[in-house]
Order: structure tokens, then C-alpha cells, then sequence
């Protein structure tokens, strides 16, 4: 009967923090265990209590302040100088930037929104296909969620409760492989539909361009070293990012004005304030699956099946490919954790880490997939073109990530090497 409820309540298109909620206290309803609601409001605050969870505003003020400061804009620049003589050059430099991006954004649909009001208007005006451009913007988002800092490794490592640092860290190098494999995407691609070439930019402007940039990779420089370095928390490195942001806007390059930030406080703190209340949301639904042994469940079934771990790994990525199509990648997270988390460390031995990132991945291929797939019509909105069309076009990407997936689920020191594993 609560299943029934989380259903009707999802397909109603309530926000799914609000989904989540209401099943919740319907369970305690249906089942008449009143009692429960005694520590109903302890369970959602309780989801909220860590110094972790601090990293997240922290990344989104950074990107906010970013963009207000011209930083996203030089980045571009620099990664055209860099790729953009070669066949299809913009879209090497749309995927180049997207890297950069990623490694100070932190939230594939905020990445998706800014770098599609930059790029998708330039590619279709050099005359690449309208839909291409927006799936290829999307695809590029994928990346912000994975290369570090991550608000779903932030959310993933307080759950699981292992190192955030390290998580980062481990996320490195699968990052790296997802944007090779859409860079290999790309190559075809431009070889049989002919992609224009980019002329090269002249010596000074290539300076100037590749000069401008510099001061905005320190940002992702302060975040990955402090925590390389053991200098830094990711919660204290998202702090120095913010700080190295509103230096460089407004000192370095003198765009960011001061009028700007009640504005973009005030937008950090919204979007701060939803992921809050989803993870305060999901923290309750998940003290509901615990109370009903909904893992230890999942755990005899998963254990019948299969004693196989790379096996476990493809029905966990299966699972969570339908999950992630019609919940959001936070929510699924948190969700998820609880219940497979345990079964895969505790029955299969997998590393925590490695099926930290497997199950990122995995969960935010739902963002460019419907029915919910919100980097999906963002990037549509932004393009003024049908989600159908772009969605077309991001095959090619979306099965470039489905093989890094099965490629991570089979080999996990690609994702553990960097941290010793």
C-alpha cells in the first residue's frame, strides 16, 4: 500500500522531496505506528547533521560567482585556443570546457545551464546541427557530477560515511575516461558528418586567451590540492573556492561587482535550501526502508542471484538505470545508499569507493533521460529545440557512458588506483 502511494504521488508530479515525505507518513498511518511520529522531525534534521553537507552551497556560490565574475567565459576562450584547430574544433572546445567547468561546478544541471547559454548559440552559429549542440552541451554536464568536487560524492561519502576526500579523489580518473570516450564520440562523428574546422586564433590572441584563463584553473588547483595536500577539508577547499572566486572576479578581472552578490547569495541560498530539504526528505523514507528490513531484503535476493561481484555490479547498474529515470540523482542517492550499500561491502567485498562512483555515474545518466531528465530540458529550453531531438542526438553519448560503466563495474582499481586501492 505505501508503494501505491509513492507511485501515485510521483505520478501526480509533486517535487519528489514531497514525495518522499508524504510516503513516509503514510507509511506511519497505514501501518498504525503512531509512535512514530514522536521521532519523525529528530529523523529529518538528523539527515542534515553533517560538517560534510557545508561543501555543498559552498560549490554552488562558486559557480554563481564564476559566472558573475566573467571566469566561465575565459575558460572557453583558453580551451579554444587549445583544441580548436582540429576538425569539429568547437566541439572539442565545448567537451574541454566542460571538463574545467567540472572541476569547480560540482552540479551537472547547474553546468548544463551555464555552458549552454555560451555554447549551443556559437556551434549552431558556425553550423553545426542545433539538437547536436545542445546534446553535446548535456553530455559535457555529465562530467561535473564525477570529476571533483561532486555534490553527489559529497552526499554519497556522508551516508556511507568514508572520506569525501578521498571520493573526490577517486573520482579523477573514471572523470578522465568518460570525457576521453566522448572525445573518441566526437572524432567519429566529425570524420562522417564533416564537422567544420575552427582557424586557428593569432599568436597574441592565443596568448591573451590562454593568459585570461590561468587565474580561473586555480580555483579547481585550490579544491583538488588542499585536499591532495592535506591542508584542507572538501568542506574548508569549497570555502577557499568561493574566496578565490570573488578575487579573481573582482580583482583580477575586475567584472564581478559588488551589487551582484546579494543576488547571488540569495540564488545560492534557494538552490542550497532544495538539495537541503531533499536530503532531509530522503533521510526520512530511508529511516522507513530500515525499519521495514527492506535491505536485509534486497540482500537474500541479490545473494540468490548471484555470488559473482562484477554480476552484482551489472544488476546494480540495470536497477539503478530505471531508478535514475524517473527520481532525481540526489534523491536516488540517498535512497539507494542505505539499502545496496551494505550488500555490496558487506556480502560481495566491493570497495565503498568503487561503488561510490559506479553508482554516480549510473544515476546521473538519469538527468539526461525522460520522462524526468531535467539536464535534458534544460538543455532543450536553452537550444529552443524539441527534448525529443536532443535526446536523439545524445545516443552516441549515452552509450559511450553505459560502456565506461561497464568497463568501472569490471575493473575497480580504475577507479581505487589514485587512493591505494
Amino acid at each position: 500500500m505505501t508503494g501505491a502511494v509513492f507511485l501515485a504521488l510521483l505520478l501526480v508530479g509533486l517535487p519528489i522531496g514531497f514525495v518522499l515525505m508524504g510516503t513516509a507518513v503514510a507509511y506511519v498511518y497505514l501501518t498504525g505506528n503512531t509512535t512514530l511520529y514522536a521521532s519523525f522531525m529528530q529523523q529529518l534534521f538528523a539527515g542534515l547533521e553533517s560538517y560534510g553537507l557545508l561543501a555543498i552551497p559552498l560549490f554552488m556560490l562558486t559557480g554563481e560567482v564564476m559566472n558573475a565574475g566573467g571566469l566561465t567565459r575565459r575558460l572557453v576562450a583558453m580551451a579554444s585556443v587549445l583544441v580548436g584547430g582540429l576538425r569539429g574544433g568547437l566541439a572539442y572546445v565545448n567537451l574541454l570546457a566542460n571538463v574545467m567547468m567540472a572541476a569547480i561546478m560540482g552540479s551537472a544541471v547547474a553546468q548544463i545551464a551555464v555552458m549552454s547559454r555560451v555554447m549551443t548559440p556559437e556551434m549552431e552559429r558556425r553550423g553545426y546541427d542545433r539538437a547536436f549542440a545542445a546534446a553535446l552541451t548535456a553530455a559535457g554536464g555529465l562530467l561535473s557530477p564525477i570529476i571533483p568536487p561532486s555534490m553527489l560524492f559529497v552526499i554519497f561519502g556522508v551516508l556511507a560515511q568514508i572520506a569525501i576526500g578521498d571520493l573526490f579523489i577517486a573520482g579523477i580518473l573514471p572523470g578522465l575516461i568518460l570525457a576521453g570516450a566522448f572525445l573518441l564520440v566526437v572524432a567519429v562523428m566529425g570524420f562522417v558528418h564533416d564537422f567544420p574546422r575552427v582557424a586557428r586564433p593569432a599568436r597574441a590572441e592565443a596568448l591573451r586567451a590562454l593568459a585570461g584563463g590561468l587565474p580561473a584553473l586555480a580555483i579547481p588547483g585550490v579544491i583538488i590540492g588542499g585536499i591532495l595536500l592535506g591542508w584542507a577539508t572538501p568542506t574548508e577547499s569549497a570555502a577557499l573556492a568561493v574566496l578565490a572566486a570573488l578575487v579573481i572576479g573582482r580583482f583580477v578581472h575586475g567584472e564581478l561587482s559588488l551589487a551582484a552578490l546579494p543576488r547571488i547569495f540569495v540564488e545560492t541560498a534557494i538552490g542550497a535550501a532544495t538539495v537541503a530539504f531533499l536530503i532531509a526528505a530522503a533521510n526520512v523514507f530511508g529511516w522507513v526502508l530500515l525499519y521495514e528490513q527492506v535491505p536485509q531484503r534486497v540482500a537474500r535476493w541479490a545473494g540468490e542471484l548471484t555470488s559473482d561481484p562484477f554480476l552484482f555490479m551489472l544488476l546494480v547498474n540495470a536497477m539503478l538505470l530505471v531508478v535514475g529515470m524517473v527520481i532525481d540523482g540526489i534523491a536516488a542517492v540517498i535512497m539507494v545508499v542505505p539499502i545496496l550499500l551494505p550488500i555490496a561491502t558487506g556480502v560481495f567485498g566491493i570497495d565503498p569507493y568503487h561503488f561510490g562512483v559506479v553508482v554516480c555515474i549510473n544515476l546521473v545518466l538519469g538527468l539526461l533521460t525522460p520522462p524526468v531528465g531535467a539536464g535534458l530540458y534544460v538543455a532543450a529550453g536553452m537550444a529552443r529545440t524539441s527534448p525529443t531531438a536532443v535526446f536523439r542526438a545524445l545516443l552516441p553519448f549515452l552509450g559511450a557512458t553505459l560502456a565506461v560503466l561497464v568497463l568501472l563495474s569490471w575493473q575497480p582499481r580504475l577507479v581505487t588506483l589514485l587512493i591505494g586501492g
